[in-house]
């Protein structure tokens, strides 16, 4: 099945999970549009929002879109930009945090992963 739209026409669900602070996601890309592999995510952060400091089973890869701020792996705190591309295996504690203007990443996951 083919999509096309623009990411804006997904409605943004405010993060719920613990540790969470002003941050949305967008599942722009899921199981329900027929991938049977990957799942694309939004992410957009407020000024100095973040995600709590934690690990699950799965990787994912994201890719930085607009403003900046910090990713947090295995206690090393590292600047991340636009352009950026990171890789987190699963397993590895992690969180993302924006910067004063706020952050939006596109982040993938294997599908069923919520």
């Amino acid at each position: 099945m083919f999509k096309h739209l623009h990411y804006t026409e997904v409605a943004a669900e405010k993060v719920t999970v613990e540790g969470a602070n002003k941050v949305t996601v967008r599942w722009v890309i899921d199981e329900t549009d027929g991938a049977p592999t990957f799942a694309m995510r939004i992410f957009e952060f407020e000024a100095n929002g973040h995600t709590p400091y934690h690990s699950h089973d799965w990787e994912h890869e994201i890719f930085i879109l607009a403003e900046d701020g910090y990713l947090t792996i295995e206690d090393e705190k590292k600047p991340i930009k636009p352009g950026d591309v990171v890789f987190i295996p699963g397993g590895t504690m992690h969180n993302l945090t924006a910067g004063s203007k706020g952050l939006r990443m596109m982040c993938l996951v294997p599908v069923g992963c919520k």
